[in-house]
């Protein structure tokens, strides 16, 4: 059976036009009402192809078919900007496509950007019966999930205050808490699930578990190729906004590693969209390659089309496959920082000692500003290479961690 339908899929984004936010259904009614006289405006002005024209379009992503059975844990894997939040803000109604239709067999839970779904000014409490309701629920089916819910987002605390005083961490696991356990028939997930900790990644990634062994279907847009490898029954690859391939997890996973290894950009080369306001103009770590244990400098530099406020940076360090090696918060006393079009944020430093394991090593970026709160990943690669220590040939990689101890022997 048929869950998820998805048919010549593409969406274009216009640059310099302005963003497409989300609607409401008064939006949706206004816009029935005057949109006809927006129209004929348009044509008296001779103007009927409309202002968008005059931007540069991009195409998030183009030409997207494929079905999903119910039941099937599909693992989607692309690099930065592929289109893969894309293809799930679309599959989540959040935005509408350009071209190609979406057919859905099931009500739908989803988890994607941090802020997608909770009315900040809402308390928990409120929030957690404002979706149930929108999944169609009965008032007496989200009472019989509620406690389960609090517990499981470990916010009892809290869950009478307006989400918009939580951290970052209690809204995540509130926002996975409710996703999950309100039995949609499809649940949708994007990285967002990295922002939590350790121990909450992996709680979520056990409930997802559950959940697919439930017989519910899955989306799962993640970097992290082992828990792709671990609970995805098929994946496929999202590159500049086309599927290019689709398959056995592990066979996809090896596919797009090799992929990723042959376009490696150690250092950021071009500036990157971080939202509609900040762009990260530099990233870059030197020297790069570094001998394992070598100290390393880095810098960022991130300017702002209009003032912001940037709460938190964090850089971040993966694996090949995705796992999380270690992070660098840089906050200190002189945060937030202000950025603005004339005064961008310049933060340079050093790593004092790094002692990776030989080999190749992802590095990104977390962002907490006014604007957003989102993890970037891929953003530049760093290569790592052995000091020759001794004669001794060591034990391949793939046996020895991460972390290259220092040591001395006494006989």
């Amino acid at each position: 059976m048929i869950a998820i339908k998805v048919e010549g899929l593409s969406k274009k984004y216009h640059i310099g036009g302005k963003q497409e936010r989300y609607r409401t259904l008064r939006d949706t009614l206004t816009d029935a009402f005057v949109l006809p006289f927006r129209k004929v405006g348009r044509l008296l002005k001779g103007h009927a192809s409309g202002a968008s024209d005059l931007h540069e379009s991009i195409w998030a992503l183009k030409d997207v078919s494929f079905e999903v059975k119910q039941g099937e844990v599909i693992g989607i894997i692309g690099r930065n900007g592929a289109g893969k939040s894309t293809l799930l803000k679309i599959l989540s109604r959040i935005t509408e496509p350009t071209e190609g239709y979406v057919d859905i067999y099931g009500r739908v839970g989803s988890l994607l950007e941090v802020g997608t779904g909770f009315h900040s000014e809402l308390t928990g409490r409120e929030n957690i019966y404002l979706n149930g309701a929108i999944l169609g629920m009965k008032r007496a089916e989200i009472n019989k999930k509620f406690d389960e819910i609090v517990a499981f987002a470990e916010v009892e605390k809290f869950i009478d205050t307006p989400v918009k005083h939580y951290s970052t961490g209690m809204y995540l696991r509130l926002a996975f808490a409710v996703a999950a356990h309100l039995e949609p028939e499809i649940l949708l997930v994007d990285e967002v699930l990295a922002v939590g900790d350790a121990a909450f990644q992996k709680k979520c990634l056990g409930k997802m578990g559950d959940v697919a062994k439930e017989g519910r279907t899955v989306l799962f847009v993640s970097h992290n190729m082992a828990a792709i490898s671990t609970l995805c029954t098929r994946a496929f690859i999202v590159e500049k906004g086309h599927k290019v391939s689709e398959g056995d997890p592990n066979e996809q996973i090896e596919i797009y590693l090799h992929s990723v290894q042959e376009r490696t950009n150690l250092n950021l080369n071009k500036p990157l969209k971080l939202g509609s306001n900040l762009t990260l103009q530099k990233f870059e770590f030197l020297p790069n390659p570094i001998d394992s244990g070598g100290n390393l400098d880095f810098k960022i530099e991130i300017e702002g089309m209009k003032q912001d406020h940037i709460n938190s940076i964090v850089i971040l360090f993966y694996s090949c496959l995705g796992t999380r090696v270690a992070i660098l918060d840089l906050r200190n006393k002189s945060f937030p920082l202000k950025v603005s079009e004339i005064k961008p944020i310049i933060i340079k430093g050093k790593i004092k000692t790094l002692p990776l394991v030989e080999g190749e090593y992802k590095v990104g970026l977390y962002i907490n500003s006014s604007e957003i709160i989102r993890n970037f990943y891929d953003l530049i690669t760093i290569r790592i290479k052995q000091e020759a220590r001794n004669e001794i040939i060591p034990y391949p990689q793939n046996v020895r961690g991460f972390i290259e101890l220092d040591y001395e022997i006494y006989y």
